[in-house]
């Protein structure tokens, strides 16, 4: 209580009682956060017992760093007795602001130190190839890069589903080689299209004009159990082998050229996905911006696809007679193999759009 004859203070006794400057005082007097009980005669600003706790929950609130606008609500939701839910509601959204601007600093630490790490007549060239990337860093490019590559028909939760797990996001305490990875896959997606590595060709696989939202909706389906069950796999080290993985490979362009799976089928098939341009990079990238210190490599669905391919090699090895096994040959500046290409009953069969690129 205050020690005047009518119980209320001056602005200079209440900033003083809250440990305030009272330009404060007055600017959330100004600004309606904190009433006035009355004027003096000589019209100086007077305020109740009541003051001092609003005043040390604004001063509580703008604390935490929330701005004035959420204060007067949450001072209004107090004023009418109602819950505390714009309290509640300006907590959780200061709390995703430091969580992004934490992600951020992060990211910066670990490129400054990147920059600093490396020899000095590369750290040119290294600024700019980092400085491109926002902090924290947006995967939008990425989907852009997927989304102007998928079947243009391909229906939009099978655009969303592969997207979970073809877009890499970047950790939220990056090391500095992760960083370096997310930077030069950022530069790999946001390069003028040209082909494939070699640089031939258009940018989409050809195969992809002609599915319709059906076909590439069952591909994808399909592709994406087989991936995960050869992912399995290899986090258990073992070799590519047949198996129910690449039963579910071949099934998934099988069922999307309304074919079977005989072993023609497998021989036409693989020459086909041999001969596919690859995007090789993009995999080995977002496989270093996912790995764990000290860990394995995490699949992904390029490396998913080569151990399919490969154990679709070693099935047809030991059943095929001599040149009839489908082994890739080696080509191309992204590892990307080279054979003649192959149709089955007059329609080409594709790679999918997982790891190759027209």
């Amino acid at each position: 209580m205050f020690s005047s004859y009518d119980g209320l203070c001056t602005i200079g006794e209440l900033a003083e009682r809250v440990g305030v400057s009272v330009k404060a005082v007055r600017f959330y007097s100004d600004r309606g956060l904190l009433p006035e009980a009355s004027r003096s005669a000589g019209g100086h600003r007077r305020y109740g017992p009541d003051a001092v706790e609003r005043l040390n929950l604004i001063r509580s609130l703008r604390g935490l760093d929330l701005s004035v606008p959420e204060v007067r609500r949450i001072l209004d939701e107090q004023d009418a007795g109602d819950t505390a839910d714009a309290l509640e509601a300006a907590v959780e959204g200061r709390l995703s602001t430091l969580g992004s601007e934490l992600r951020a600093l992060r990211w910066r630490e670990a490129a400054l130190q990147l920059v600093l790490d490396c020899p000095p007549d590369e750290r040119p060239d290294r600024l700019r190839l980092i400085g491109a990337v926002s902090a924290p860093p947006s995967t939008a490019a990425l989907v852009r890069f997927w989304r102007g590559w998928l079947p243009a028909r391909m229906p939009a939760r099978s655009v969303g589903a592969f997207l979970e797990v073809a877009v890499a996001q970047s950790p939220d305490d990056p090391r500095p080689s992760q960083v370096l990875a997310f930077a030069r896959l950022y530069a790999f997606v946001t390069r003028p299209c040209t082909g494939s590595g070699t640089g031939n060709g258009p940018c989409q696989p050809g195969a992809h004009e002609a599915a319709g939202a059906r076909e590439s909706a069952v591909l994808y389906a399909g592709l994406a159990t087989a991936y995960d069950l050869a992912g399995r796999e290899m986090r258990r080290g073992r070799e590519p082998r047949p198996g129910e993985a690449l039963d579910g490979f071949v099934d998934a362009y099988a069922n999307t050229y309304g074919t079977r799976d005989t072993p023609g089928f497998r021989r036409l098939l693989v020459g086909r996905l041999a001969a596919d341009p690859r995007i090789d990079r993009y995999w080995e990238l977002t496989a270093q911006v996912l790995g764990a210190p000290g860990s394995a490599p995490e699949p992904t669905p390029g490396t998913a696809h080569d151990w399919l391919l490969e154990a679709l090699d070693a099935d047809l090895s030991t059943g095929a007679g001599p040149g009839e096994s489908g082994r890739r040959v080696s080509g191309g500046d992204d590892g990307g193999p080279h054979t003649a290409s192959v149709d089955v009953d007059h329609r080409p069969v594709h790679e999918g759009g997982l790891v190759a690129r027209r």
